[in-house]
């Protein structure tokens, strides 16, 4: 009963949970963000305390239900195991492995450190939440989405309109291919070892795992009735017991309760830990004493071949920004345009400040999955090696709507402070520049306007420029950065207007329109 509970709260919560990533017409209520705000490691950079607390108790009541349960990634990857039992046909899988505690804490050490250096990256690749959101935004929503649009040209060729198309394309080349090879990994360790990724490298596994080896509740073996039969070992997805020693590692179990069902003695019990069991203190201490001498036999090198890759990787990385850099001054030499480079990338508005942003965002990637303008998109090195995956504002295929806070009302970490409508209205998430060498009204002597048409706060004016035509002036003090501007003019290859961000989003001034004096005519005027 308590393994069926167990998986259909399971599969509920994640499948609501992907399909608001996936969901791009509204259909699931907006409210069900909340399934987001209820994952560990948004709900303590948010400081979110009534949750890091309820997630805690329950820990320590029950065990690692968060990450049996709540967690996407652990439900996906119960998912791949029941996949993986059903096409090998064969019941015996798991085994018991030694504790790898010097590896698992060694990532919890690093982690930690990465963050408080101000180098989220680390951080962003090993949360589950952020790393699944990952998967479900680059990786399943591309394939959705053309799932989608195939089913409009079917419909539509019936004269049936209920689908329409939408853009398939994928956001970013980088973490598609960084959720794609987090997907593989964790699909491969799944489907061969069950859960190694939660009690290896998950640093939420390895925090949870410590409090769960007192919790309240727990599977517990009863020595008189034990045969030693082994059987529940090969059950065990989580590779924790050792029938043979009669010893569960408490810090792995993920209490799927896989085991309780396939004790033919019924040894196996979850039961509160007051409820003393027959279990000898001589097997518990034979339990710590091998526990402590695996521990001491771990060994986690890593390869000079990987060094390799990684270090090969990195070069890349940096270098690939400067090569484009100088193919943008060549095009701007050849066309004689001015070339420029945007100093501060754009953070959303709410995001308070470069800084906080940084330091709270997980690369979760939900509020680019979400944007309406699609405007969000995931960083490369925009931001930096430590900021990549972070999201940032492009606005090649769209402008920040004036009235839209969505960003804000679902970041789960508090990256995005959620802003009302007349807060967004004078959050200035960056600033207009305005380059007359590359405006058409300059260099083609073409009546234009269209940034002056599309800016909301009129930071943008046309003046009076020669020949009668009028040229673009710019007021920085009460400009949002919404990019309207920016997305609307036709100057090719470099645009006119472009969106400088800022590092500390300040208040806007308010545009105060100019009130006209009425002019007293005397009979018709003419």
């Amino acid at each position: 009963m308590l393994r069926k509970i167990r998986i259909i709260l399971s599969v509920v919560l994640w499948a609501l949970l992907t399909f608001f990533f996936l969901d791009f017409a509204g259909v699931l209520p907006w409210q069900l963000h909340v399934i987001t705000h209820i994952q560990f490691i948004p709900a303590l950079l948010s400081v979110s305390i009534g949750i890091v607390v309820a997630l805690l108790i329950l820990t320590l009541l029950f065990g690692r239900v968060y990450c049996s349960s709540i967690c996407p990634m652990g439900t996906f990857q119960d998912i791949v195991t029941g996949l993986s039992k059903r096409s090998r046909k064969r019941r015996k899988r798991f085994s018991f492995s030694p504790p790898k505690r010097i590896l698992r804490w060694s990532i919890v050490v690093i982690v930690l450190a990465a963050s408080l250096s101000g180098f989220g990256a680390v951080l962003g690749l090993l949360d589950p939440y952020s790393a699944y959101g990952r998967i479900a935004t680059n990786v399943f929503k591309p394939v959705y989405l053309q799932a989608n649009n195939l089913l409009e040209s079917i419909f539509s060729s019936f004269d049936n309109y209920t689908f329409y198309r939408v853009d398939a394309a994928m956001v970013s080349v980088s973490s598609f291919f960084i959720a794609l090879g987090t997907l593989i990994l964790i699909a491969v360790l799944a489907w061969k070892h069950g859960r190694t990724w939660c009690n290896t490298f998950c640093p939420v596994g390895t925090v949870l795992g410590f409090l769960s080896r007192f919790s309240f509740f727990k599977i517990r073996i009863d020595a008189d009735k034990c045969t030693h039969c082994g059987n529940c070992t090969t059950y065990c997805k989580a590779s924790c017991m050792d029938s043979k020693a009669g010893m569960i590692d408490y810090s792995r179990c993920v209490n799927c309760f896989d085991c309780l069902g396939t004790c033919k003695e019924k040894a196996l019990i979850y039961a509160p830990r007051l409820q003393k069991t027959k279990q000898s203190e001589q097997t518990r201490q034979g339990e710590e004493i091998k526990q402590s001498n695996q521990a001491k036999q771990a060994d986690q090198a890593p390869l000079a071949s990987k060094r390799r890759f990684l270090l090969a990787g990195l070069v890349t990385t940096a270098a690939a920004p400067k090569l484009l850099a100088q193919a943008q001054e060549t095009l701007a030499t050849l066309g004689g345009k001015k070339s420029y480079q945007k100093m501060h990338p754009i953070t959303p508005p709410g995001s308070v400040s470069r800084t906080h942003f940084a330091d709270r965002c997980t690369s979760c990637h939900l509020c680019v999955s979400k944007c309406p303008s699609h405007v969000l998109k995931p960083a490369f090195m925009e931001y930096g090696l430590g900021g990549i995956m972070q999201p940032t504002v492009s606005f090649e295929k769209g402008f920040c709507n004036f009235d839209c806070t969505v960003c804000g009302d679902i970041c789960p970490s508090g990256a995005i402070k959620p802003l009302t409508i007349d807060q967004k209205h004078l959050t200035q998430m960056g600033t207009v520049v305005f380059i007359e060498e590359n405006c058409i009204v300059y260099t083609d002597g073409t009546s234009c306007g269209a940034c002056s048409e599309h800016c909301p706060t009129q930071a943008i004016a046309m003046v009076p420029f020669k020949n009668g035509l009028t040229i673009p002036q710019v007021n920085t003090d009460i400009c949002v950065g919404c990019g309207g501007c920016e997305y609307v003019c036709p100057a090719r290859p470099f645009r006119a207007v472009h969106i400088e961000g800022s590092v500390v989003q300040k208040q806007a001034h308010p545009f105060v329109e100019k009130k006209e004096e009425a002019v007293e005519v005397d009979g018709f005027g003419f």
